[in-house]
């Protein structure tokens, strides 16, 4: 039996959250704590080498900062200003491999910089680094539309003291579909993910180094699964903890010291989002400026038929599993960064559909993390080893191969793996995401634009959303970008859970329609789906709304003024 046979028997695909091989004596090669995209990256470089991989996520995929950024694969054009070259250009190849292997999931966004008398940055110095950022892509974006040529086709900006805008090109995805993607690339080559499977603590050897950690089912008792709240001890050869901003925890447990005294490296640092109507703020580019009171970079930018304001970056207080939110001052903050570039938009809380808070893992520059403000702080990430345990966290969404190359070498030398098992980046070929052909007829009967997002979005499973669909399934669910047959698809093989799983992470209906999705057509329909493919009854049913809505007007509604 080949090593591949092996693997496709022994371990289950994204689709079923089983636990059956949880207690299983024989050690896992690999054990990933956290299912964001690092961990999900790591995943699929670590199954392509043919290494056995659990990956573990104590609430749903991507339900901490990778489900909660600003969607944008961006090459690093701050990077330039500071001198960090190298960074730069990591980014922005990592950047062009994505929007040519998934394209439809990562796709080309202008942006523009409006330009204006007595403010900085002066045309000339921001035009000089885009002309750079060009060269490390090797394709010309950049361009200088003057003031009339501009305003032209941007009547709505403030037009005072307008000198021009420059426009150079990065990316927009759906952060957490990116996620998804990367996962199911991972279980197709053997890899094993669960979500809301909790690393309650490390399991440590006589002589102190880690070798696997006890786990919790936090599922709850009334869902799909049979296995809620019951425990499992996972061995494995090595232990990776890529838990982003909750980093800290872990690493101290490895390393056998207090709070008082270990010292932590990160820094975590809250970034904020609204969502408008595009018709309160109709913009087809994203707006690059600064915020006129702090002087930082605030991005407005089109997304899934929604405008986006954002974003904040705040300290936040230290972290516990609950979720984040926006604050009553973030809001204003935004909402009076906007109004001042778009003077005519008088935007208001009555105009905002949703929010959105995530906490990015930032490594602190110094002691207690408070020499700089969160803004300056590097985006580098950095890997730790600590007793078998090895940790990552910072860094960007569009580095995240890289981070996984890094992790894999670290993990070298607790596997003691061959240096080209790691480093030979032609390992069942380079790329991140497989070439798909659909094989299913009713692809055809799409319209291009749908084709392109729907094989961005899923790939290999493309054909099962196809003929999992009903007839009816092919249609938009309202003004979204979203297909019904996505929901259904997403209840029946990506491990749905709860319905804010399927609202605010399989798709995004719950950040871009009113009241998080829930108005009485489109919950009709979404309980029938709900009730096929999941198997929920009615009292299931309610008690999945009644969780959801709280949630919603907790944490992606607006706080109290």
């Amino acid at each position: 039996m080949t090593q591949s046979t092996q693997r496709q028997q022994a371990l289950a695909p994204l689709s079923r959250r089983s636990s059956h091989r949880l207690s299983q004596t024989e050690p896992w090669d690999m054990l990933i704590i956290g299912g964001g995209i690092t961990g999900a990256g790591i995943a699929r470089e670590a199954a392509r080498r043919g290494l056995a991989v659990l990956l573990i996520e104590q609430k749903d995929f991507a339900w901490g900062t990778s489900s909660r950024s600003s969607k944008m694969v961006h090459g690093g054009l701050r990077y330039i200003a500071s001198g960090d070259y190298k960074t730069t250009l990591l980014s922005v190849r990592e950047r062009e491999r994505m929007l040519t292997e998934a394209s439809g999931l990562v796709n080309e966004m202008h942006y523009v910089m409006p330009h204006y008398k007595g403010k900085f940055p002066p045309p000339w110095i921001f035009n000089t680094l885009l002309r750079v950022y060009d060269r490390i892509a090797g394709k010309r974006y950049f361009k200088y539309f003057k003031k009339d040529a501009f305003l032209s086709l941007n009547p709505n900006i403030k037009q005072d003291k307008f000198l021009g805008a420059s426009q150079f090109s990065d990316a927009v995805t759906d952060d957490s579909r990116l996620v998804m993607r990367v996962l199911d690339e991972a279980t197709h080559d053997g890899a094993y993910a669960i979500n809301y499977l909790k690393a309650e603590s490390l399991i440590t050897n006589e002589q102190g180094l880690v070798i696997g950690a006890n786990l919790k089912d936090t599922a709850d008792t009334d869902s799909t699964t049979s296995n809620s709240n019951q425990n499992y001890n996972v061995h494995a050869k090595v232990v990776v903890s890529a838990t982003g901003a909750w980093a800290d925890t872990l690493r101290m447990q490895a390393s056998n010291e207090t709070e008082q005294t270990f010292h932590k490296q990160i820094r975590p640092s809250r970034g904020s989002h609204l969502v408008v109507s595009q018709e309160r703020l109709p913009i087809y580019q994203a707006y690059t400026f600064l915020h006129p009171v702090d002087k930082r970079a605030v991005f407005v930018f089109p997304w899934e038929n929604r405008t986006v304001l954002g974003t904040t970056d705040l300290d936040h207080p230290p972290l516990n599993d609950d979720e984040v939110g926006i604050t009553s001052e973030e809001v204003d903050y935004l909402l009076a960064a906007t109004n001042d570039l778009f003077d005519d938009a008088k935007l208001n809380r009555e105009d905002v559909i949703s929010t959105w808070a995530g906490v990015r893992p930032l490594i602190s520059d110094g002691g207690d993390g408070k020499r700089v403000s969160p803004s300056k702080e590097k985006r580098d990430h950095s890997v730790w080893l600590d007793n078998n345990l090895v940790t990552v966290s910072g860094g960007k969404l569009t580095t995240f191969r890289l981070i996984a190359l890094d992790v894999l070498e670290k993990c070298q030398q607790v596997l003691a793996l061959d240096d080209t098992t790691i480093q030979n980046q032609a390992i069942n070929g380079d790329q991140v995401f497989s070439t798909v052909v659909p094989t299913n007829e009713k692809f055809a009967t799409l319209s291009p634009q749908l084709q392109q997002r729907l094989l961005g979005f899923y790939g290999l499973q493309l054909d099962t959303l196809l003929e999992l669909a009903h007839d009816d399934d092919l249609t938009y669910v309202t003004d979204s970008n979203t297909i019904w047959a996505e929901l259904r698809f997403a209840g029946r093989c990506e491990q749905v859970i709860h319905l804010d799983d399927l609202l605010l992470r399989r798709t995004r209906l719950g950040l871009i329609l009113p009241h998080g999705a829930m108005t009485p057509l489109i919950s009709a329909r979404l309980k029938q789906i709900c009730q096929q493919e999941l198997g929920w009854n009615e009292q299931k049913w309610q008690q999945e709304v009644a969780r959801y809505n709280d949630l919603w007007q907790r944490y992606y509604h607006l706080p109290a003024a």
